[in-house]
């Protein structure tokens, strides 16, 4: 295990033809001292850095700007919530140096490298407020920190090892995502990794507290240091790991209540419709809107019905749908029929039946993605179905429950434990079954 705060490469924004912003005091460029506007282009197989006078700085395949003292960039353009129903652009401001690469097919990425620490203070607060309980905020930094950095030790692990994460076979396609898409840095600073939303989200000093209060402080178990995922809302129920993402069961990311009172888990249909119907006893089922507030983000709190939902489509709409998303045409949608379900209710394999094709998809990821424009909450759903008079659907209607893959930490589960009055540890040993914390540097 690591003894000292490792460095994180962390990628704001990739594959554009070009990219623009400001050093907001004075980077170092070699030799050169740089401050104010900049654009990056192509030239040919390198960068060209021209500044706002339109002089060019310099012209190599990556530049490496240093920021002296505590300088800060500001990117435009940045995207957030990349393909879900919240995305949208924003100029946004980072602590770090700059790394600027080109990438084989001429479009240009741009990384922050960052220490560990400074770099959890603005994913803590891109994920939650930054007013949201200080116990909740601790959680959540060692939440994060450990997950980060168990998947730097797996990936220096695994450098050169094939990554299978489709599995195809007659009549059906299974497919899981995690981290495999980033070849130029270490973590995106989206919702596929962590979200890290710069420097503006630091609005409080409760979040420098909770990151200093739990400096180098990790969740351990069997003397390795824990793969922590988190969720925004489990829906009472959080889910196993291996009904997410690989096949490899992972002891500490089990199914647990998210309640004081045990509920039943998940193993027929009829139970999934109860369960998913109702609004049971939840630290995530929660409509106070002062304490979502002070919990969410701005943009998250346009998202009222995380908890129980419903999504309603005509049945030529889903068809639509499911052509654009999946590549497929199923021909007329016949019946969405769940195959295998998880202890949290969520679907990991759905089948699609139409009269051109009939297909089962799975991980949850992939079904959130194939019968939604953006992304359903989530994939513990149960499907309504209208039929005509021949049989034929004439509407879907999806009634599902919680918002993410339900793994691990349940983010507003945990901040209401908080506001009644758990400590860190109580919160984190709720979620993550037989795990401790210990401090590593």
């Amino acid at each position: 295990m690591i003894n000292r705060e490792p460095t994180i490469h962390v990628g704001i924004v990739e594959r554009r033809p070009r990219i623009s912003g400001e050093f907001n005091g004075p980077f170092k460029l070699g030799e050169h001292s740089l401050s104010g506007g900049f654009n990056a282009t192509r030239d040919g197989d390198a960068i060209i850095l021209i500044d706002a006078t339109g002089e060019v700085l310099c012209r190599t395949k990556e530049i490496s700007c240093v920021a002296i003292a505590n300088s800060t960039f500001t990117l435009h353009d940045v995207t957030i919530g990349v393909s879900f129903h919240w995305e949208r652009k924003e100029q946004q401001t980072f602590q770090g140096d700059l790394k600027l690469k080109l990438r084989s097919d001429g479009t240009l990425t741009a990384v922050d490298v960052v220490p560990v620490e400074q770099y959890l203070a603005s994913v803590i607060s891109s994920e939650m407020s930054a007013e949201a309980p200080p116990e909740f905020l601790k959680a959540q930094a060692i939440t994060s920190r450990s997950w980060l950095v168990a998947m730097l030790e797996r990936e220096r692990k695994n450098v050169g090892m094939p990554l299978q994460r489709t599995l195809q076979r007659e009549g059906e396609l299974i497919r899981w995502y995690d981290r495999e898409d980033h070849d130029l840095f270490d973590v995106c600073a989206d919702d596929h990794c962590q979200r890290n939303q710069g420097a503006t989200k630091i609005v409080s000093g409760k979040v420098a507290e909770a990151v200093a209060a739990t400096r180098g402080v990790f969740l351990i178990h069997d003397n390795r240091i824990c793969d922590a995922r988190f969720s925004k809302s489990c829906g009472g129920l959080t889910e196993r790991f291996e009904n997410c993402w690989e096949d490899s069961p992972v002891p500490y990311l089990q199914c647990v209540s998210d309640s004081l009172h045990p509920h039943s888990q998940i193993t027929n249909e009829a139970q999934a419709l109860d369960w998913i119907r109702v609004r049971p006893d939840a630290y995530c089922n929660t409509a106070d809107s002062q304490l979502l507030k002070q919990i969410l983000p701005s943009f998250d709190q346009e998202t009222t019905d995380f908890f129980r939902w419903k999504s309603e489509y005509r049945r030529e709409e889903l068809e639509e749908v499911l052509r654009e998303k999946s590549g497929i045409d199923f021909g007329t949608l016949m019946d969405l029929v769940p195959v295998q379900r998880g202890l949290s209710g969520r679907i990991v394999r759905l089948r699609i039946k139409g009269t051109k094709k009939t297909l089962t998809v799975g991980k949850e990821l992939e079904i959130r993605r194939w019968l939604s424009k953006s992304h359903l909450y989530s994939s513990a759903l149960v499907v309504e179905t209208e039929r005509g008079s021949a049989g034929v659907p004439v509407r879907f209607v999806l009634h599902g429950a919680g918002w993410g893959h339900g793994v691990g930490l349940c983010q507003i589960g945990a901040a209401v434990m908080a506001t009644r009055g758990f400590k860190a540890e109580d919160i984190l040993r709720h979620y993550f079954t037989g795990v401790e914390t210990k401090k590593l540097y």
